[in-house]
């Protein structure tokens, strides 16, 4: 079993700048794809990042690129997003996600909320 922990979400004004980890524990998989997922109020749940095992892919979403960065840090078992130029549209629960073989696994989750 995998247990993912997400933290850093919070408020921030629009321009402003985040920065998202995820924590991956437990039996993780050697190889294994991690990424972001956000779902706002009434919306189904979209994904953000994507990155890689050895972290040398990343695909993101069109509504994202240029804005943030997806890496991670295989030695600590954590993925980060940073969000810059936030927007009050980015407002969600950003979610991390890790994918291995037939395998998901899900945080809980990290609220992000944008103001103008």
């Amino acid at each position: 079993q995998v247990q993912l922990v997400e933290s850093g979400g919070g408020l921030a004004q629009a321009g402003g700048s985040l920065r998202l980890s995820c924590v991956a524990s437990g039996s993780i998989p050697s190889f294994n794809a991690m990424g972001w997922y956000r779902q706002a109020p009434g919306k189904q749940r979209e994904s953000v990042a994507v990155i890689s095992s050895s972290g040398g892919i990343k695909t993101y979403a069109d509504f994202v690129k240029g804005r943030f960065t997806i890496s991670r840090d295989s030695a600590k078992n954590t993925v980060y997003l940073q969000m810059n130029s936030l927007k009050p549209e980015d407002t969600a629960v950003y979610y991390c996600k890790l994918t291995s073989d037939s395998r998901t696994y899900w945080g809980q989750g990290t609220q992000v909320t944008v103001s103008l």
